[in-house]
Parts: C-alpha cells; sequence; structure tokens
C-alpha cells in the first residue's frame, strides 16, 4: 500500500488532482476523490469538466448517477461505489480508512500541515506501507522529498 502526500505549496489542487486523475485512468485503475466539504466536491466537479482543454476527465459525484460506472468518483466519504482502489484525499483531513486501498494521495496545504505530519509519523509504524512526501520546486514541479 503506497501513500503520497503532497504539500500544496504553489500549485492550488485543482491544477494537481486533474493530472493524478488522468495518470491513475491510464493505469487502467479507478480513483475515488474524498471530501468532506460539498462546496470542495462541486468545485471539483466543474474543474474536472474543464481538464484536460481537449476533453474532458470522465466522472461524477456520489449519488447523483451510475456510481459504480463511473471511473472517478467525487464523494463525501471512503466508499468506493466505483470499485476505485485509488483514493484522493482532497480535503486535507487523512482517514485511515484509505489505507484499505492500494494506493492513497493525501493533499494538504500550510493550513493542515500538522495534520499531515502526525499522518506521516503515525504511517511510519505500520507494516505493508509505503509512504513518499512530494513537495513543489521554485519552478513548481514536484520533487520527492522523503
Amino acid at each position: 500500500m503506497q501513500v503520497d502526500f503532497y504539500h500544496l505549496t504553489i500549485a492550488p489542487l485543482d491544477r494537481l488532482l486533474p493530472v493524478i486523475a488522468e495518470r491513475v485512468m491510464a493505469g487502467g485503475n479507478r480513483l475515488l476523490i474524498v471530501s468532506g466539504d460539498a462546496d470542495q466536491r462541486a468545485a471539483l466537479d466543474r474543474q474536472l469538466w474543464m481538464i484536460p482543454p481537449d476533453g474532458f476527465l470522465p466522472h461524477a459525484q456520489a449519488g447523483e448517477g451510475d456510481d459504480a460506472a463511473q471511473p472517478v468518483l467525487i464523494a463525501p466519504d471512503t466508499k468506493a461505489t466505483n470499485g476505485a482502489r485509488h483514493v484522493a484525499l482532497a480535503d486535507g483531513v487523512w482517514r485511515d480508512e484509505a489505507l484499505d486501498f492500494d494506493r492513497a494521495f493525501h493533499f494538504f496545504d500550510g493550513d493542515r500541515i500538522g495534520e499531515a505530519r502526525t499522518a506521516w509519523r503515525t504511517l511510519a509504524d505500520r507494516e505493508g506501507v509505503e509512504r513518499r512526501y512530494w513537495k513543489q520546486n521554485d519552478q513548481g514541479r514536484w520533487e520527492q522529498a522523503a
């Protein structure tokens, strides 16, 4: 099980998440995007309709259609009704249920850095969990820092 921590310092989540979603789908996998914030879920839904500029990422919000048919599903919790094995925690809140997936992407900004550090330390002792920490360099490119 792999957990990727993404510290958002330059590029906002709405620019990074579509890239992650495209990569997950390109690998033949499904993604569950989790946020406890209804406004954030709505904003992410709108953003995924606009990215990439020459197309769209097939997705839906949980409960607004056939969840099982969605390669990307936006939900308020970690119930992967689309069969996803990858989860993106978009609201900066770590959830231990993410460990039930094959891969978790934990996005957080400066307001949630303390909580992210706690999750990082807690996961260090979990058997079978590989942690990676990604940060942006001065040019805005993502680099693995740990």
